[in-house]
């Protein structure tokens, strides 16, 4: 019986807290860092990729490949996916040490990235996440087209 009540209320209760702690930690490290969040369009570098530093690429190719595995293995629990894209996410922030253009142009990827991972965690559905997924993968996408 008390098995059942640690498997029923406390697991999930734990969970939930935890991803609002990823989340509210995420927020903060990404406001903390004092960059414009508006939306805008990525600009090249001079027609170049922007240079990203190298202990930041591992958390964002870790975040591609998170993705990329659970489209490939049709994934269902979509919630998991934005548990770990969100401490991915929270590892970047956490490693940014880039300063300048570059940097402000990376923040104009990852802030409409970390709000569709946050829109994924609150997605109803199956379906609704799918269509997160989707602009997930034109976010990644977009990453590759301006950052190296």
């Amino acid at each position: 019986m008390l098995f059942q009540q640690v498997k029923n209320k406390i697991i999930p209760d734990m969970k939930m807290k935890i991803t609002k702690l990823f989340t509210a930690l995420a927020v903060v490290l990404l406001f903390g860092c004092n960059s414009n969040h508006q939306e805008s369009n990525i600009n090249l570098n001079d027609g170049e990729k922007w240079v990203v530093n190298a202990e930041m690429k591992p958390h964002i190719d870790k975040g591609n490949e998170l993705l990329d595995n659970f489209i490939q293995n049709n994934g269902t629990d979509f919630l998991e996916l934005a548990n770990k894209l969100k401490a991915q996410n929270s590892a970047l922030v956490q490693s940014c040490t880039m300063k300048g253009e570059s940097h402000d142009e990376l923040h104009k990827w990852l802030y409409p990235h970390m709000k569709l991972i946050d829109n994924l965690s609150k997605a109803s559905s199956l379906v609704e996440a799918n269509e997160i997924i989707s602009q997930l993968e034109d976010s990644f996408d977009a990453y590759q087209q301006h950052f190296k």
